[in-house]
């Protein structure tokens, strides 16, 4: 399966919000590093995170454009509130290996009525 392919899958998955089938798209030593966050390490936990996620928020990620260089896919999205973002995933066998999203932490907390850190 190409990058663009594996992150076609991924969203699909992401808007079920089913974390143990997106889980399955990662490396066992993948990386996730959502840049409002600190970096999620590991198969497993980046699993916890998609789990706690999923039941936080209702999320929808709407694809703008997909483009793919090597092993490398971009996904520039949106969401139904009108949050955007893009996210950088390195596909290494098949599996994502490395990912980095940018997106609007503070708006999407506000989007969300969820507690604003201090």
């Amino acid at each position: 399966m190409k990058p663009r392919e594996l992150i076609e899958k991924w969203v699909e998955i992401f808007n079920e919000g089913n974390a143990e089938k997106i889980t399955e798209l990662y490396h066992l030593d993948a990386i996730n590093h959502q840049v409002a966050n600190e970096p999620i390490e590991g198969k497993k936990a980046i699993g916890e995170m998609f789990a706690t996620e999923f039941n936080t928020a209702n999320m929808t990620c709407i694809p703008e454009n997909i483009f793919e260089d090597g092993e490398w896919a971009i996904l520039e999205w949106k969401d139904p509130l009108g949050l955007r973002g893009c996210g950088f995933f390195k596909v290494v066998d098949e599996k994502i290996k490395f990912q980095r999203g940018y997106w609007d932490k503070l708006s999407f907390l506000k989007m969300h009525n969820l507690p604003i850190p201090t």
